[in-house]
C-alpha cells in the first residue's frame, strides 16, 4: 500500500495542512514509471523524449540504447530515420551536454537555459560578452545554408568554445547516429529546428513540467542542478505555478505536477539495461536510489570519464555489463538471485541481438547467447 504518513508543517487558511512524506521507494518508483522503466510503451519517439525530458547523449549509440530500453519493438533505424527527419534534435543543451530532444521541446529548452549559460560561460573563460555576441554573428553568417565539421568550427571560433551560448547549433546526420558515432557536422539550430524565438520566462516554465514530468516529484534544488538554470531565475517561476507538494524523509520540500504517477512502492520493477552517463543516475536524482551510494564510486571516477552501462534489479543498480563477442557479459556487484539471474539472461539475449543487426552499418551480425555474468 502506498505510504500515507504526514507531516504537519505549515498553518493556510486558518486550518493545519499536513503534506505528504514520500519514501525513497516512493521516489524510486515514480522515476521508474516516469522515465519508462517499469513497462515499455508505443508511442513516436518525440513523445517518448518529451515524457523523459530528452536523453543524454555525449556517445551516439547511448540514445539508441536508452530507447530500446522503454519503446516496445524499437529498431535502430528508427531514432535515425527521426534525426534525418528532424522530428529528433541532437544538440548541446542542458548542462552543457549533448542530448537528444523534440524538435517542439527544442526551442524552448534552449531558451530556458540561455541566460544561465552565458553568464556562467563569461565567469568561467573571463570573457566579455560584446566580443561572444560578434563572434557569434561572425559563425551565423559563415554557417547560413550550410554544414560545416568540428575542425572547421573549431578554425571560425578558435580559442571560443562557448561561442555556443549565444548561437545555437545542432548535429546534422549521418553524424551522431549508430551508422557514423562521432557528432561532427554542425548547422544552425534556427534552419535546421525553425525560429528559436521562446522566451526565456517560457522556457524556464517548459524546463520545470518537463523535468517534473520525468523525474518528480524534486526539489527546486534538484531541477537547479539538472538544467543549471540559475535558482534565482527559477524561483518566480517555481512559485508561480500551480504544483503539488511533498516532503522527503530528510523534510526536503519536493515540488510535483499535478496528476502526475505516484506508483504503489510495492510495484514490481522488471530488469532493465541503461547506457553510459544516463541521467537517472546523475546527483540530481541521487534522492530516488536507483544508484546506491556504494556503488556511485564503481560508476563515476576520474579513471574512466565515460562511465559504465549499467543493469537495474528491482529498480537499483546491481552492476555493469559490456557486449563481448557477440554477447551480454554482466559484472554483478552482489549476489543475484536464481530467477533475477535469469531474467538478466533473456533480457540480455535481446539487447545482444539488437546490437548484432548491423546490416544498416555495414557490419556482420553476430548471433545473439545467452548473457553471462
Amino acid at each position: 500500500m502506498v505510504n500515507t504518513s504526514r507531516r504537519e508543517i505549515e498553518v493556510r487558511y486558518g486550518r493545519r495542512v499536513a503534506e505528504r512524506v514520500l519514501s525513497a521507494r516512493e521516489l524510486n518508483r515514480a522515476l521508474l514509471a516516469r522515465q519508462l522503466l517499469l513497462e515499455r510503451v508505443r508511442l513516436p519517439l518525440p513523445r517518448v523524449l518529451e515524457r523523459i525530458a530528452g536523453i543524454q547523449n555525449q556517445y551516439a549509440p547511448n540514445g539508441y540504447l536508452r530507447l530500446w530500453s522503454c519503446v516496445e519493438g524499437f529498431e535502430r533505424e528508427h531514432l535515425t530515420r527521426a534525426l534525418e527527419r528532424r522530428s529528433v534534435i541532437q544538440g548541446t543543451l542542458m548542462r552543457e551536454t549533448i542530448h537528444l530532444v523534440s524538435r517542439r521541446d527544442y526551442p524552448l529548452f534552449a531558451a530556458g537555459i540561455r541566460s544561465s549559460g552565458r553568464e556562467w560561460r563569461l565567469r568561467v573563460d573571463k570573457g566579455e560578452e560584446r566580443a561572444q555576441a560578434a563572434l557569434a554573428r561572425t559563425v551565423a553568417r559563415e554557417l547560413r545554408g550550410r554544414t560545416v565539421t568540428r575542425r572547421e568550427l573549431d578554425e571560425l571560433v578558435g580559442r571560443n568554445p562557448g561561442v555556443g551560448h549565444w548561437v545555437e547549433l545542432v548535429r546534422v546526420p549521418p553524424s551522431g547516429t549508430w551508422e557514423r558515432r562521432r557528432a561532427d557536422l554542425f548547422a544552425l539550430a534556427s534552419e535546421r529546428v525553425g525560429p528559436l524565438d521562446a522566451s526565456e520566462d517560457d522556457g524556464i516554465e517548459h524546463l520545470v513540467r518537463r523535468y517534473l514530468g520525468g523525474f518528480g516529484p524534486a526539489s527546486a534544488k534538484d531541477v537547479a542542478s539538472w538544467s543549471k538554470v540559475t535558482p534565482a531565475r527559477l524561483k518566480p517561476v517555481l512559485e508561480r505555478l500551480a504544483l503539488r507538494r511533498f516532503r522527503a524523509e530528510d523534510g526536503t520540500e519536493l515540488l510535483d505536477l499535478p496528476r502526475a504517477p505516484l506508483p504503489d512502492p510495492a510495484t514490481p520493477a522488471p530488469v532493465r539495461f541503461l547506457p553510459t552517463w544516463d541521467a537517472t543516475l546523475l546527483v540530481h536524482a541521487r534522492r530516488t536510489l536507483i544508484l546506491p551510494e556504494e556503488y556511485r564510486p564503481l560508476i563515476f571516477h576520474t579513471k574512466v570519464p565515460q562511465s559504465f552501462p549499467t543493469f537495474l534489479v528491482d529498480g537499483a543498480v546491481a552492476g555493469t555489463w559490456k557486449l563481448d563477442g557477440g554477447r551480454v557479459r554482466l559484472t554483478p556487484f552482489g549476489r543475484l538471485t536464481r530467477a533475477t539471474r535469469r531474467e538478466l539472461g533473456e533480457e540480455g539475449e535481446r539487447l545482444a541481438a539488437f546490437h548484432a543487426d548491423d546490416s544498416r552499418a555495414g557490419g556482420a551480425a553476430p548471433r545473439a547467447r545467452r548473457a553471462r555474468s
